[in-house]
């Protein structure tokens, strides 16, 4: 027998049973983070600045170590830049190469500058080639893009529906 409820009582509704969400497909992936243009500045800066010091501490200043690790973080660079701001990778990898030669060049204070002058006048091809791979990257991205929004509009110029 049922326990009568009190007159204007209202009925309480049953808790709703959700599905528990599906496992990420992303969790095997890299990272795909969309940078603007200063933001994928600061990133390459920041992180050739640290390269550059760990290749001081480790490898004895190293500029062929340095220039190896410069290709990845151009590839980084010009992945990660959002659409809107992609002519800003090839502008800021060369930059970013000449902040992280600080700690690499050779020299002790009028002398530095002329260490980091002649590394880069030495190591100009890692810069050229770091450069070239960044702005490659970025031409493709933006012919992927161009393409993308042509197929989006239907012949008589007007978006599809």
């Amino acid at each position: 027998m049922r326990a009568a409820r009190p007159p204007g009582a209202q009925r309480r509704a049953a808790p709703v049973r959700r599905p528990a969400p599906a496992p990420s497909t992303a969790a095997g992936r890299l990272p795909n983070p969309r940078l603007t243009g200063l933001g994928s500045g600061l990133f390459c800066a920041v992180a050739m600045f640290l390269l550059g010091a760990l290749c001081a501490a480790l490898f004895g200043a190293s500029l062929t170590a340095y220039g190896v690790l410069f290709l990845p973080v151009c590839v980084l660079t010009a992945v990660w830049v959002r659409p809107g701001d992609l002519m800003t990778a090839p502008v800021v990898v060369p930059i970013a190469f000449a902040a992280g030669l600080l700690p690499v060049a050779e020299g002790d204070g009028g002398s530095k500058l002329m260490g980091l002058v002649t590394a880069l006048a030495t190591q100009a091809g890692w810069l050229y080639g770091g450069t070239l791979v960044a702005g490659l990257i970025v031409i493709a991205r933006r012919i992927r893009l161009v393409h993308r929004r042509r197929t989006a509009t239907t012949p008589g110029g007007r978006p599809a529906a």
